[in-house]
C-alpha cells in the first residue's frame, strides 16, 4: 500500500471530566495524548480529517470507570472515546482568516 504521510494537529481547548480527583488531571491528560497519538499512528484518521478544518465540539459520550482505576487507564479510555468520535463525520466550523 502506497500511502502518503500526513500531519495531524489536534488541540483540545477544554476537556470536561466530572467526578475525578483534581490531582489526577495531568496524568489523565498525558494518557489521553498518548492514546490519541497511538491510535492515529496505527489506524489513521477519517478522510474528512485529512483537510485543514476546525471541529467546534466533539462529544465523546459517557463511560463507566472501575472503582480504583488508575489515571492512566482512565486517560486511555477517554482517548479511545475521543478518537472514535473524531472518526465519525463531524460538521466543520468555518475558519475565519484575518488579513493584515
Amino acid at each position: 500500500m502506497n500511502m502518503k504521510p500526513y500531519n495531524i494537529e489536534l488541540h483540545i481547548e477544554e476537556l470536561v471530566l466530572h467526578g475525578f480527583s483534581h490531582g489526577d488531571r495531568d496524568a489523565i491528560g498525558e494518557a489521553i495524548q498518548g492514546e490519541l497519538a497511538r491510535l492515529f499512528a496505527e489506524q489513521g484518521a477519517h478522510p474528512t480529517l485529512h483537510h485543514s478544518r476546525d471541529v467546534e465540539k466533539v462529544d465523546g459520550g459517557s463511560f463507566t470507570v472501575r472503582a480504583g482505576a488508575k489515571a492512566a487507564t482512565i486517560g486511555t479510555q477517554v482517548g479511545q472515546m475521543v478518537y472514535n468520535s473524531l472518526q465519525q463525520e463531524q460538521k466543520p466550523t468555518p475558519r475565519t482568516h484575518e488579513r493584515r
